[in-house]
C-alpha cells in the first residue's frame, strides 16, 4: 500500500476529507522524524515504537574493484511492532 492508497482508506474509514488525512499523515511523519532526530523514542501504544540506532563503522569491499572501503558509523531509524499489530498480522498469515 502506498501513501495515496493509505489516504483513501483512512478517508473512507474516518469520513475525513483526503486533504485533511494527507495533512495529518504529513504532520505525523514530520513529528516522528523530528523526534527521532533529537534522539528520542516515539511509541504508539498497540502499534509500535520508533527509535534511532547507531550502526558501527565497518570495512567493506567494493565488489567491482575488490578495493577495501571504510563505511562510517551511521544513525538509522528502527521500528518494533506493538502487541496489537503483531496479533493482527498473525491473524492474516
Amino acid at each position: 500500500m502506498n501513501k495515496s492508497e493509505l489516504v483513501n482508506c483512512m478517508s473512507e474509514e474516518t469520513t475525513f476529507s483526503k486533504k485533511d488525512v494527507t495533512r495529518v499523515l504529513d504532520a505525523l511523519t514530520r513529528i516522528v522524524g523530528r523526534t527521532l532526530k533529537k534522539g528520542n523514542k516515539v511509541t504508539i501504544t498497540g502499534f509500535g515504537s520508533f527509535w534511532v540506532s547507531t550502526r558501527q563503522a565497518r570495512i567493506g569491499i567494493n565488489p567491482a574493484t575488490k578495493e577495501r572501503m571504510k563505511h562510517p558509523a551511521v544513525n538509522v531509524p528502527r521500528f518494533k511492532a506493538g502487541k496489537n499489530l503483531r496479533k493482527e498480522v498473525k491473524l492474516i498469515g
